[in-house]
């Protein structure tokens, strides 16, 4: 049996329940490697291979959801919310997505991230740093006029409410 008769064997309900899982395989991944160099030489070094990991992460998650939504090449705001609610995190996080206008705010309402660390005894990772070249570089391959702000990430919390908030805004050419 191949893999596509293996996967069409199961339904529907079955699949979405192993997305799920491989969610959380992912992201159980990328803690432990993070954690593996945050033990050995420092959050300073895990921080540092953790952006140049998204670096390039961002941009091949952010064009394999964009080809598969077949989104045009300036996707706008509406783009960039399908988009980021096909994301592995979008499966495994609680967020929501608010269009105003020029504007798209993001918010996760809860990061498995900060609360697994929270459950070890860790302190919070500072994601803000990181999650700037994340949700940026993701924005801009799904249209380039998008930019990206923090409106609240750790370490420098604003809203209380959620665990991190993102501003993305489009300009017209």
């Amino acid at each position: 049996m191949n893999n596509y008769d293996n996967l069409a064997s199961y339904s529907k309900e079955e699949l979405i329940r192993l997305i799920e899982i491989y969610s959380k395989n992912w992201l159980a991944m990328d803690g432990v490697w993070f954690q593996s160099v945050e033990r050995k030489y420092g959050m300073d070094e895990a921080m540092y291979h953790d952006a140049e990991a998204w670096k390039r992460f961002t941009v091949t998650e952010a064009t394999r959801i964009k080809e598969f939504l077949g989104l045009e090449e300036q996707a706008g705001l509406a783009g960039l919310a399908k988009a980021l609610s096909l994301r592995f995190y979008a499966n495994i996080n609680e967020d929501k997505t608010e269009i105003e206008g020029n504007t798209l705010l993001y918010t996760s309402v809860n990061c498995r991230v900060q609360r697994a660390r929270e459950r070890k005894g860790m302190p919070f990772h500072p994601c803000k740093s990181v999650g700037l070249i994340e949700y940026s570089g993701f924005a801009k391959v799904i249209d380039r006029r998008i930019t990206c702000e923090c409106v609240s990430c750790y370490p420098d919390i604003t809203d209380v409410s959620c665990c991190c908030k993102w501003k993305f805004t489009i300009t017209e050419e």
